[in-house]
């Protein structure tokens, strides 16, 4: 549907709805503004859109207007950056204290680094975070977030609540706190909502677009402002609203909203119509302030890019000959990040991938910067249900262009196989061993790659609609988990090892 075609109907029709019903002796209307984003961990523009400073440019010109304004933000945003993988998104908690937030909830991302770095992020909030259905092991929400808030706006009461997808449960780290139901749990809080005076319930959520679908079946709430699908979507049919702006603030969704008091069987009614735009952040002057913050953070992030991680026992050759080719140290060392990073059954990272094209002596330290050197494409990593057949394949796939140096070329973790570079391609694999076994083509195996391969790149089509266990919207860059794991050990010996053999 077009959003604006759309809004005009629906619009049309509730304000004439709303003419046939007397009003409220001494009533007067309120105009309420929503600015609604989600989805933002990024701190920057980006090819000049999004980011804090024209995100906070859009809600500051909307409050210059005057007026009631709420800015309300659909969480994700502690994770997956790369300064995120330094100091576990304190920053963004920082830079998104100068927006004056009416609300955020909490996304999926919020706990990516564990329930007590997700607890530690909301004390510092200068504003309410929300998690209704965010649940520990005694019964109550986390520890500082709160289920719902009421929020007044001249002579009305508008109640927001909050709600996190459950598929938080596979895609992060929550730990022993529970993610319920999102439908029942709003059932219940917009009931208790408007017992307790509310005039209009906002859910504020971080819930994909099968739970947004169910959440809008129940009609519970009148406005349901979503994230995490990343969509930039925005549909009202008169009587219930939904609005997910995209991600990172490159367009930000803005709903006004008029709220009116009736009589209707000689009671007082609440009614409202609404309105929304879609604000394109390029066409916005980032605000002074916040921009001159993100510029300190990224002189930060540049320092911090020159610590060390950890001293490689081993040599290193990330030279293209090397990691296109055959089995190389450096390729066996991200793919065994990545797939102890997710706890994946299997790991691979192609050889296009990494680009330092470099020699490392043994005992070298590795800096932060080095990482990013080699992994420069800012990569995430997903986690994908594939078969034995499926990995077969794959290998058909990697080392069917080894005369052109092909960066498909895969490195492997928990995993080998021998191949026959001379036969024709599609026909080179003589085998792959899992376990010291062969693989069976019929079983079912975790996979963890990077976001690149598994939308297809590279020739590696038979990724592309593999069922997500944790999709690129919830997945950690492929960088911090190589320093994760190479700042867990202080130092790492990968070595050729016998994960890649070509037949002579």
């Amino acid at each position: 549907m077009n959003p604006k075609s759309g809004l005009r109907v629906f619009t049309a029709f509730a304000t004439a709805a709303l003419l046939a019903l007397p009003m409220a002796a001494g009533a007067e209307s309120q105009r309420v503004t929503i600015v609604h984003f989600n989805d933002l961990d990024r701190m920057g523009e980006d090819d000049g859109r999004g980011g804090v400073a024209r995100l906070a440019a859009v809600i500051n010109g909307e409050r210059d207007m005057g007026g009631v304004v709420l800015a309300t933000f659909g969480g994700d945003t502690i994770s997956p950056s790369l300064m995120s993988g330094i100091d576990e998104g304190a920053h963004m908690i920082d830079l998104l204290n100068g927006l004056g937030l009416t609300a955020m909830v909490l996304g999926n991302h919020e706990y990516d680094f564990g329930p007590d770095i997700t607890r530690q992020r909301i004390s510092e909030a200068e504003f309410p975070v929300l998690g209704a259905n965010s649940i520990g092991p005694d019964g109550t929400i986390i520890e500082g977030a709160l289920p719902s808030i009421m929020v007044e706006a001249g002579d009305f009461s508008i109640g927001i609540l909050g709600l996190t997808t459950v598929g938080t449960l596979v895609k992060s780290s929550p730990g022993e706190i529970d993610i319920l139901d999102p439908v029942g749990v709003a059932a219940a809080e917009a009931e208790r909502l408007r017992g307790e005076g509310a005039d209009l319930v906002i859910a504020l959520t971080h819930t994909d677009i099968e739970e947004d679908r169910a959440l809008i079946a129940n009609r519970d709430m009148d406005i349901l402002l979503s994230g995490d699908d990343h969509l930039l979507a925005a549909e009202y049919d008169g009587k219930l609203l939904f609005a997910e702006s995209g991600e990172q603030a490159e367009w930000v969704t803005v709903v006004d909203l008029v709220l009116d008091k009736v009589m209707k069987d000689d009671q007082e009614k609440t009614v409202w119509s609404a309105e929304y735009r879609i604000v394109d952040t390029a066409h916005v002057t980032p605000d002074a302030a916040l921009a001159e913050a993100v510029a300190a953070y990224e002189a930060q992030l540049s320092e911090d890019l020159d610590v060390q991680v950890g001293v490689t026992a081993t040599a290193l050759d990330t030279r293209r000959s090397t990691v296109r080719g055959m089995e190389a140290a450096f390729g066996n060392l991200v793919a065994d990040a990545i797939r102890e990073a997710t706890g994946a059954d299997l790991g691979v990272m192609n050889g296009g991938g990494i680009r330092a094209d470099r020699l490392y002596d043994p005992g070298t330290m590795l800096s932060r910067r080095d990482i990013i050197s080699e992994l420069p494409f800012g990569n995430k990593t997903v986690v994908l249900e594939i078969t034995g057949q499926d990995f077969i394949d794959m290998m058909e796939n990697s080392v069917s262009q080894l005369e052109k140096g092909a960066g498909r070329f895969l490195h492997l973790s928990g995993a080998s196989a021998r191949f026959d570079p001379s036969a024709e391609p599609g026909s080179r694999v003589l085998a792959v061993m899992v376990n010291g076994e062969a693989i069976d083509p019929s079983q079912t195996f975790t996979l963890a790659v990077n976001d690149y391969l598994a939308g297809g790149g590279d020739g590696f089509s038979m990724l592309k609609d593999k069922k997500r266990i944790v999709d690129e919207y919830a997945s950690v860059l492929m960088t911090v988990q190589l320093f994760d794991y190479m700042e867990a050990r202080g130092e790492v010996a990968p070595m050729v090892e016998g994960r890649l053999e070509a037949a002579k």
